[in-house]
């Protein structure tokens, strides 16, 4: 992984997504587009897990338009509804009864049709009149006989909560089932009202326990919670749904549930759950910090949906359903014909009854599956966000772009996996939308600051280097353009001169398109074995090749690399030849000297024209070496400083050197195989030739006489071996030189 200092513009670029979604999850900077986007996921991951089975425990009573048609306009008679009691608890036997309606007025509109007509008879009789009317009203007293069907029975009345201006109140509220003294004198955020709409009161006196039916509507329009308990003037009641689950629990008492958690919750020891107390038992309830659940639903809504069994009102009232088909169910009794308004916009539908999300709620109560949005939802998206976000930050920049691509989707999925884990395994619905869409941004930023910053620096890069080194080395370097320029530096670099021989013989004898033809095959052959080895093409001069290795990307092997390039010229060649051969074509030749040391290196030339090239002492050595190799005989002639850094090569020891413009002698040598792949017979003729330099170098004439003829044995035709045959008898006539250090002087370049 590259270097993190030379990234900071980058992972600043990439940092910034992480502060915005910071920002909005503090509540600094809020973005109502997040939370919608938490909302639709939520939604749809309630759709995808919903068990869209049949809770066999609970029964509709619907008011549905058959209902209507068959028994009248809603509200029906308090008789009607008395007779819909009996039925229910007389006949199906059922376990409890909850209304998600309100009887907020009297029924006496039929008793007043009947006082008219009696009123409009000629009755003279002043005692007679007065004892039928009494007559009369205890026969019409329907609120009564309704109250009387519902007296000692379990039963939960409904009633509604309000926040209108003028604070109107209508019935009877139930006892509170809390007070703000068991608060403590903490401050809870519970649903608030200023009014309510209620039972009349014969009614309520018969069914004292009773919970309200209000919902929460969250921004967009849709109903994901319902409240557990709500405040009215100072008291907490509670919802239907819970009043119907205590009758079924055995009435136990409310007390709230306090969160000790002082380092996730949003609101310090904020009230996080509800707990229903009986003797030494305690339930807890999970709530948010409305003192609101959300609605576990279990699928689709109504008959068809298959969630829980509805059954027409009329047709419990006509006695159309068997007898003790019910038994031991929660019936709740509501309307979903859509003239009686009691139809919402959930997750599931557009159009939910409303008595089916207390049924869901019941529902889920009694498996303890109840859904939940934790006050420490701060703290876990913050956490989320910080660990995801540094991650991306530090670690897009640094990674190529399809590893990249894989460190954003192994984020995201971590993040997706551990909430749905989380909302599966306890019911915590937590925020995942500022994490994705941060995961996202950032991924995106990341690769346009890539691509329209970074990328312009390396297409210059390119242009820049791409006709000097080879391709893969232009790749490399583009990962990383601000270690690279063409600024002059001092390196310890490899330089090569590659001459090519016998071109004024072959001018001669071709054509100047074929000769032409003929030296770009060479040269685009010769090339593509520099460029091969990572090396830097410098220049073409006539019918000289100039290269060097280590720069502009450095390389520690560029030595044993600028002599692998040599020997695989040299084969090259002779492979040329042969072909040449075949075709009675002049065969051509190469000389090439290399050289290692220290070099300037970097973008030279005028105003007019320049070039990224080497200059310096050691690059004149490496020009004379390439001049040496036809002097011995061989085609590659390598310095020894060269050698030292290529020690998988096996060496011969041409010379020792003195070339124009150096004093000290330099000792020169041509690689006769890589090291691993010299045979005996090579072997035992390079201990030979060290001998003979040995005994050449002392002066010692008869020995290298006797040396030199076991080294023609073995390889006669070597020109090296027939030019220190012939230095050996000239150098005998003279007389032995005390001073002599065995170096060979040339003058010409």
């Amino acid at each position: 992984m590259r270097s993190v200092g030379k990234h900071w513009p980058r992972i600043a670029v990439t940092f910034l997504p992480l502060l915005l979604a910071l920002l909005h999850a503090v509540g600094v900077l809020r973005l109502d587009v997040l939370q919608r986007l938490d909302d639709i996921i939520y939604d749809a991951r309630l759709r995808a897990t919903a068990p869209k089975t049949l809770d066999e425990r609970i029964v509709i009573v619907d008011i549905d338009e058959k209902s209507l048609s068959e028994v009248g306009r809603w509200p029906w008679g308090r008789k009607h509804m008395a007779e819909l009691v009996d039925e229910l608890f007389d006949q199906q036997k059922i376990a409890l009864l909850g209304f998600d309606v309100v009887f907020a007025e009297a029924d006496n509109s039929s008793g007043l049709a009947q006082l008219n007509a009696l009123a409009q008879n000629e009755l003279k009789d002043q005692a007679g009149f007065t004892e039928r009317l009494r007559g009369l009203q205890t026969t019409l007293d329907y609120d009564g006989q309704f109250a009387k069907s519902l007296a000692n029975r379990p039963v939960v009345l409904g009633y509604y909560l309000n926040s209108e201006g003028q604070s109107r109140t209508s019935g009877v509220l139930p006892e509170s089932v809390m007070t703000n003294e068991v608060l403590q004198g903490r401050t809870i955020r519970s649903t608030s009202w200023n009014g309510y709409g209620s039972n009349i009161e014969v009614i309520a006196k018969a069914a004292p326990i009773a919970g309200f039916f209000n919902s929460i509507t969250d921004r967009d329009g849709v109903v994901r919670s319902l409240p557990l308990l709500a405040e009215y003037k100072g008291r907490y009641y509670e919802s239907l749904a819970l009043a119907m689950f205590r009758v079924i629990a055995g009435s136990p008492s409310v007390a709230p549930g306090f969160s000790n958690e002082k380092f996730l919750s949003r609101s310090y020891q904020g009230m996080d759950r509800v707990l229903l107390k009986q003797g030494d038992k305690s339930l807890a309830i999970p709530v948010d910090e409305r003192v609101a659940t959300l609605v576990p639903f279990r699928g689709p809504a109504g008959a068809s949906g298959g969630s829980f069994k509805y059954l027409s009102a009329s047709d419990v009232l006509m006695h159309r359903v068997p007898p003790g088909i019910l038994k031991d169910k929660i019936v709740l009794v509501g309307a979903t014909a859509p003239g009686l308004l009691d139809l919402r916009v959930t997750p599931m539908s557009e159009a939910y009854p409303g008595v089916e999300t207390h049924a869901n709620l019941i529902s889920g109560l009694l498996d303890g599956n109840a859904l939940l949005r934790p006050d420490y939802a701060l703290g876990y998206e913050v956490l989320a966000l910080i660990i995801a976000g540094l991650i991306l930050a530090f670690g897009l920049p640094l990674l190529p772009a399809l590893q990249a691509v894989g460190l954003n989707a192994g984020v995201i999925a971590a993040l997706v996996g551990v909430n749905f884990w989380l909302y599966q395994s306890f019911g915590l619905v937590l925020p995942l939308a500022s994490s994705l869409c941060m995961a996202l941004t950032a991924f995106g930023l990341n690769m346009s600051y890539g691509y329209f910053v970074e990328s312009r620096t390396k297409r210059e890069l390119a242009n820049l280097f791409g006709t000097y080194v080879p391709p893969e080395l232009v790749d490399e370097m583009v990962k990383d353009p601000d270690a690279y320029s063409m600024k002059a530096t001092n390196r310890e670099l490899t330089v090569m001169f590659c001459d090519m021989r016998g071109f004024t013989k072959m001018s001669e004898k071709m054509e100047p398109t074929q000769l032409q033809e003929l030296l770009t095959g060479v040269f685009s052959n010769l090339t593509s074995l520099i460029r091969g080895n990572r090396g830097t093409i410098d220049k073409y001069m006539g019918d000289c090749v100039m290269a060097f290795w280590g720069a502009p990307v450095e390389s520690a092997e560029h030595a044993h690399l600028a002599v692998k390039s040599a020997m695989e010229m040299a084969n090259a060649v002779r492979g040329i030849n042969q072909e040449h051969r075949a075709k009675n074509l002049p065969e051509i030749g190469i000389g090439i000297g290399l050289n290692t040391g220290t070099m300037c290196v970097g973008d030279m030339g005028s105003n007019i024209r320049r070039a990224y090239t080497v200059i310096g002492d050691s690059v004149n050595l490496g020009s004379r070496l390439e001049g040496l190799s036809k002097a011995y005989g061989v085609d590659i002639v390598v310095s020894e400083s060269t050698r030292k850094l290529a020690p998988d090569f096996a060496w011969q020891e041409l010379d020792r050197v003195r070339v124009k413009g150096k004093e000290l002698a330099v000792a020169i040598f041509w690689p006769m195989a890589p090291a691993n792949r010299l045979n005996e017979e090579a072997a035992t003729e390079l201990k030979t030739w060290g001998s003979f330099l040995k005994a050449y170098r002392a002066q010692n004439w008869d020995q290298a006489d006797v040396l030199l003829i076991n080294l023609m044995r073995m390889n006669a035709k070597k020109y090296l071996y027939q030019l220190y045959s012939e230095r050996v008898a000239s150098m005998r006539l003279l007389p032995f030189d005390p001073d002599w250090d065995g170096a060979t002087n040339f003058e010409t370049k």
